[in-house]
């Protein structure tokens, strides 16, 4: 049996994509209703690491939040929109395609999710209260992670990362 080796740094980003991410308007991590910050550092690394943007709300606290979650050297690929559901709207007549992670009776497993094939944003509600009934009108799909535990989700960081990966076909 051959020894496991760890690829270097230099070899992983041989590997990766040659030039930094700019915004290709394809793919965005929408946390527009967050409550905690520490979420959305942690969201900004996975987009980071599929290739996504970031749309936030202007709560006062959220600059502050992604500063301290981003570890990385350049800066990230983040939109901010001073009217959560105004902008999904925007994206919606845009003719993206809006995917909610939501507990709901249409929901659709994560492991059927498809690989996204056009451009997708990807909502993400309010840790407690989920996402609004209003902006629930402007999905085309919602998608749920399923779980055995004793918890009803996960938190919005985790609960993206597993979506974001799977609509960019990582997973």
């Amino acid at each position: 049996m051959a020894a496991i080796r760890p690829r270097t740094r230099a070899e992983l980003r041989r590997s990766r994509r040659p030039r930094a991410h700019s915004c290709w308007d394809h793919l965005y991590a929408a946390p527009l209703w967050p409550l905690h910050g520490a979420n959305l550092g942690t969201l900004l690394r996975t987009c980071d690491a599929v290739g996504a943007c970031m749309a936030v709300p202007p709560f006062p606290w959220v600059d502050e939040a992604l500063a301290r979650g981003n570890t990385l050297r350049r800066r990230p690929c983040v939109h901010r929109t001073g009217d959560p559901l105004g902008w999904l709207l925007q994206q919606r007549e845009r003719g993206v395609h809006i995917v909610g992670v939501e507990l709901a009776d249409e929901a659709v497993r994560l492991a059927d999710l498809p690989a996204a094939r056009r451009a997708t944003v990807v909502v993400l509600g309010h840790e407690q209260h989920g996402i609004p009934p209003e902006a629930l009108d402007l999905l085309d799909v919602a998608v749920e992670i399923p779980m055995v535990g004793t918890g009803a989700s996960l938190n919005a960081a985790v609960a993206g990362s597993l979506v974001l990966y799977r609509l960019v076909g990582l997973v």
